[in-house]
């Protein structure tokens, strides 16, 4: 299936097909919009599987900050990342060892304005980096933060060749500065 509809919601699937961009059906009139941001049953239905989120994340960050590339090897999080204010450049990258697209990444531009959403279920790594002025950005798990368990693979990894849309260097964390190469991270069997 290349794309489908439910109620108020479309998805597409990207390069890797596991990984959706979800679309709710926006109504809009002289007063503003409105629009389902999240619909369990419509969500389920546009991806072709049960889940349950257990955790809501939110951020804020400047331009050129990029966050990532994220993933807990136990306790994986599936996660459904939108933006309420600004626009980011969002990337998941298959760490499943047995997948035919392990290794690969794929990322969308994501905005307070258009309103999408991207799927990123478990096994993958996640990350983004702002390419507006601020950003805020929400996302549902499907499981809770274990640090313990958190792992990072470093932003410019020359395997994965990650062209971010950012001006000069990131603004990263001292955590993602110490991220693991492709070549050395841990992954899912």
């Amino acid at each position: 299936m290349k794309g489908g509809s439910y109620l108020d919601m479309r998805s597409i699937r990207l390069a890797i097909p596991d990984v959706f961009v979800v679309e709710p059906r926006l109504y809009r009139d002289d007063r503003g919009f409105f629009f389902e941001s999240f619909n369990a049953r419509a969500f389920e239905a546009a991806i072709g599987k049960h889940l349950t989120f257990v955790q809501d994340n939110h951020s804020c960050s400047s331009k050129n900050v990029l966050r990532g590339l994220h993933y807990q090897i136990r306790q994986p999080q599936g996660k459904l990342v939108r933006v309420i204010a600004g626009v980011i450049f969002d990337v998941a990258v298959d760490l499943r060892k047995g997948s035919p697209t392990f290794g690969r990444w794929v990322g969308d531009i994501l905005s307070a304005e258009d309103k999408k959403q991207i799927w990123i279920p478990e096994g993958f790594a996640h990350g983004f980096a702002v390419i507006s002025d601020q950003a805020e950005v929400l996302y549902k798990t499907t499981d809770y933060w274990s640090p313990e368990n958190e792992r990072c693979i470093i932003w410019n990894d020359a395997t994965l060749g990650i062209n971010w849309p950012i001006d000069g260097q990131p603004i990263i964390s001292s955590k993602d500065a110490r991220g693991a190469t492709l070549q050395a991270a841990e992954v899912f069997a």
